[in-house]
């Protein structure tokens, strides 16, 4: 008005106007609701790609954003949102976090923290109890651990239950990745199923697809002469690469094929000699960790994933995301899920390896449809999974 009526500006008379935009900028931020996230990056593992992925969409929402990382090794530490608060702890385990953790909750304030992993549940909720606060502490699971203690000592399962029994009641809500996760919490813990919340893994999103277009220097991949098998994932019991070379051995006996695997582990050797000792040697590649496996699986005839146990698989995800038929072993837990009961692709028993073979002979003379595939992975990209978080979390609801 002062302005219209040919009055002289001053920096005076703006004053209560900066003033005032001032206050109502903090006013809006104060509204915002606050999520930390407590999480260790300690290598090139999904858990740390998937929280990436997630924190990416998260930093976009109207929230504020802390990541409090107990680690930060590994590639996917680059992937972390500018726009988001990264703290670095200097404690280089959770056990030893807590007390940062308790410091950080009585400063902050928090309307919510998600704690990533088994340890670092344990260590938020100790560090509230400490701070003496009420921040609402929620968890994100992402293996079947019944499945994944199986081998151990009845001592260290029992130690490890007994842990979930005493610390998971006391969570907000428990994110888990899969249904066979969740079931498999309730089961351990005898949490009720309203505490116990699943959430799809954010595993697509934009930068993973554009990825996959990249161009792959394998001569196998170069042309379609011959179909490739692909397996990814590390050299370790768990993916049960044995039975899929044996499985593969009889695949070659009757269709000439290649089969890649992708990944770096403990069991390299004992699987090249494997190879050799099979006769496939010839047949078989071991080209080690690619920050790039989706370049490799959308030139692959069919994506094996061959695992005793998962928690929510995000490469059998991804094959499916980018349309590759696939064929997987029926393990807990995920793929049952993922594959709408077999009825999407072959669920094969676990270390069967005449079934296995038998149902990537068949997949490689049927394919599905591409599109078919696609559409049953909607609800694991990145967005979809972000505001599932934020629902399951409180801070936005539908």
């Amino acid at each position: 008005r002062e302005c219209n009526a040919g009055a002289r500006v001053t920096p005076s008379s703006i004053r209560p106007y900066a003033n005032l935009s001032r206050t109502l900028r903090g006013l809006l931020t104060a509204m915002r609701p606050k999520l930390a996230i407590l999480v260790s990056f300690s290598g090139q593992g999904g858990v740390e790609r998937m929280i990436a992925n997630l924190s990416q969409s998260l930093a976009i929402a109207p929230i504020d954003l802390d990541i409090l990382l107990i680690k930060a090794k590994g590639p996917h530490i680059a992937a972390l949102p500018d726009t988001a608060n990264v703290i670095h702890l200097r404690a280089q385990h959770s056990a030893t976090s807590i007390f940062e953790v308790a410091r950080y909750l009585r400063r902050e304030k928090p309307d919510a923290l998600l704690a990533i992993k088994h340890r670092g549940m344990i260590a938020a909720l100790q560090a509230r109890t400490l701070a003496r606060t009420s921040t609402p502490i929620s968890g994100r699971l992402g293996t079947t651990v019944s499945a994944a203690l199986a081998d151990k000592s009845s001592r260290r399962r029992a130690r490890w239950f007994s842990t979930m029994r005493r610390y998971y009641p006391k969570l907000h809500r428990l994110i888990a990745v899969s249904q066979g996760v969740a079931d498999d919490v309730i089961t351990i813990t005898g949490m009720s199923d309203r505490q116990v919340t699943v959430v799809r893994n954010p595993t697509v999103n934009p930068a993973m697809l554009a990825a996959a277009t990249l161009p792959v220097e394998h001569p196998w991949l170069a042309t379609d002469a011959l179909p490739v098998v692909l397996g990814v994932g590390r050299l370790t019991e768990q993916k049960d690469f044995p039975t899929l070379l044996r499985a593969f051995a009889e695949v070659a006996k009757q269709r000439d094929a290649r089969l890649i695997i992708l990944g770096e582990g403990q069991l390299r050797e004992a699987l090249l000699e494997q190879a050799r000792q099979l006769g496939i040697a010839d047949k078989v590649a071991f080209p080690g960790f690619s920050d790039n496996p989706w370049a490799w699986m959308r030139r692959a005839a069919v994506f094996v994933l061959s695992s005793r146990w998962e928690g929510s698989p995000n490469t059998l995800t991804e094959a499916l995301a980018l349309g590759i038929p696939v064929v997987s072993t029926d393990c807990p837990s995920g793929p049952r899920e993922l594959l709408n009961g077999g009825k999407l692709a072959p669920l094969v028993p676990m270390g069967d390896i005449t079934a296995l073979s038998e149902a990537i002979l068949s997949t490689l003379s049927n394919p599905p449809e591409a599109a078919t595939l696609v559409n049953a992975v909607k609800d694991y990209h990145q967005d979809v999974s972000a505001k599932g978080y934020l629902d399951a979390l409180g801070l936005i609801t539908s």
